[in-house]
């Protein structure tokens, strides 16, 4: 099932226009090269935002380990 690309209703995939607003949706290459390129970007997403949390939690445990190496007066 997709989506109008103008009114946003719900069709059947291969329909060459929407039956609500009568405007012509994009071709089955076209929309395979869209959820491709979408699903790329969702995996670089997910790994930049696994990079980011190995990266805080690189930094905490720095701090952690700075706070142990200073002496207490």
């Amino acid at each position: 099932m997709g989506f109008c690309i103008n009114c946003g209703q719900q069709h059947q995939d291969g329909i060459r226009f929407c039956r609500f607003c009568g405007n012509q949706q994009p071709g089955e290459q076209l929309l395979a090269r869209l959820r491709s390129e979408a699903e790329q970007i969702h995996y670089q997403r997910l790994a930049a935002s696994q990079n980011q949390k190995q990266n805080q939690n690189q930094n905490q445990n720095q701090n952690q380990n700075q706070q142990y190496r200073q002496p207490r007066w």
